[in-house]
């Protein structure tokens, strides 16, 4: 049995080229080839955006009337077009059935039996779909093009033997004849639905478009409209735990250092999510200059230890001797190893934290890997796909005491890719996550802009 996943536009176009293959495989005729495939192309055009969604070709086993079928299975979504599997069903069988856990559509295409093995199909149907076939929408509209002159090529020669026959024919040259206009009619109306869908997606896309930009504005208008009364409120109890204010009783004292330490937690809050903002937007400016990553790792180092006092955990930093020469924005990186580290030490009971500076030994492009390691808890492996996602978090234990937005690693990528690099992870539990940015060094940029300058009137 072989298997694919139906995630985008393009995998449905190669799925409908893969139904070909697999139908050539068995020895099915031509029609019967566009038969099939155009079902399974308008099925997995309907089905797109399921969660979860596959598609498997397989033969029916031993014992049963020789038949591909071709499977699909998703784990949540919207239930099937009627009108998509009313179409699919003119052309080949379809069996349908839904559940909480998500449906399944089963197509069956039967083929004559030949004198050929059940091990020798699943043998010609497995090397066929071997590695799947991607296509795009041209490819997919070019192969309907072809199928559509084969086939009216197909019905001509048909029509012209048939002229030629006697009298005896005519009824089964009346046959021929309808079922090359129902083909026809067929036909046409798989390319009105391939031209609705493309207009659908597009609105579908201007759509996801606006609810972006309008996310990204709620995002800076609240942001800004809160930091205001937080600032207030972490100034009021920075104002109240001074040395030259009232004295308070040791319940005062306490209550006003929860409200700073909220409020501070808030604050970081709003920051976060109005950086994010600025980053989805494009509006963080990036200002490239020479870094020196001496100063920076011992800037870094100070920061995390004022506000991780963690004895159990030690911070490896890279000695000064060790460090390469980049350029790029310096507050920008701040941030992404700022995210990482503290993320790294909020997660780590014992052990260590490192972090490692490198030149990249790639000799593309010159570039710096900066190297996160920890020894803490790791991320489950059904996690790590989702540990991008803006504000999600890995539900568990672990996080008991340990405040956070979600927001740190999709940050920190975000910034990596600003600045052209990219972010990575991989993790193992109980031994620990290895995260590693790759930023190019941007000094032939600094470079052309000094240059510039010196050149200005």
């Amino acid at each position: 049995m072989a298997s694919f996943v139906l995630s985008s536009a393009q995998d449905v176009f190669g799925l409908r080229r893969s139904a070909q293959q697999a139908a050539a495989a068995v020895s099915l005729d031509r029609q019967d080839q566009v038969r099939l495939a155009t079902a399974l192309s308008e099925l997995g055009r309907d089905r797109l955006g399921c969660r979860g969604l596959e598609v498997s070709f397989s033969l029916a086993p031993p014992g049963r009337s020789t038949s591909l079928l071709v499977t699909f299975t998703w784990s949540g979504g919207r239930p099937p077009a009627k009108e998509t599997l009313d179409l699919a069903a003119k052309l080949v069988r379809v069996d349908h059935e839904m559940g909480r856990a998500g449906g399944r559509i089963v197509v069956t295409q039967p083929f004559a039996a030949e004198g050929v093995s059940t091990a020798e199909r699943h043998a010609r149907l497995a090397e066929v779909l071997k590695g799947g076939t991607r296509s795009t929408e041209a490819d997919d509209l070019r192969a309907q093009t072809r199928d559509l002159i084969a086939t009216l090529e197909e019905t001509r020669a048909q029509r012209e033997e048939l002229r030629r026959l006697n009298e005896e024919l005519e009824e089964t040259n009346r046959g021929v004849l309808a079922l090359y206009t129902e083909l026809t009619q067929e036909l046409e109306a798989t390319n009105s639905g391939v031209l609705a869908l493309h207009t659908e997606l597009e609105d579908k896309r201007h759509q996801l478009q606006e609810a972006s930009e309008a996310k990204t504005r709620f995002w800076t208008n609240i942001s800004h409209e809160l930091r205001t009364p937080v600032n207030s409120v972490v100034a009021l109890s920075t104002l109240l735990l001074a040395p030259s204010s009232p004295a308070l009783s040791n319940e005062q004292r306490e209550q006003v250092e929860l409200i700073g330490s909220s409020g501070h937690t808030l604050l970081s809050l709003v920051s976060d999510l109005l950086d994010v903002a600025k980053a989805e937007a494009g509006h963080l400016d990036i200002h490239t200059e020479p870094v020196d990553l001496r100063l920076l790792v011992a800037h870094l180092r100070g920061l995390i230890l004022s506000s991780h006092g963690h004895d159990r955990v030690t911070l490896v930093t890279p000695r000064a001797e060790q460090q390469p020469s980049l350029v790029t924005d310096e507050t920008l990186l701040v941030r992404i190893l700022r995210n990482l580290v503290s993320n790294a030490l909020k997660f780590t009971e014992r052990g260590e934290v490192r972090l490692d500076i490198e030149v990249d030994p790639e000799p593309s492009a010159p570039a710096v890997l900066f190297t996160v390691t920890d020894t803490g808890i790791g991320i489950p492996p059904e996690e790590l796909g989702r540990v991008f996602e803006a504000f999600y978090q890995v539900r568990g234990p672990h996080q008991s005491g340990r405040p956070g937005t979600g927001l740190g690693l999709p940050y920190a990528r975000t910034l990596a890719e600003l600045l052209g690099g990219s972010l990575t992870l991989t993790s193992t539990v109980g031994v620990g996550t290895r995260v590693e940015v790759r930023l190019p060094d941007l000094g032939h940029e600094y470079t052309q802009r000094s240059q510039n300058r010196k050149a200005g009137p």
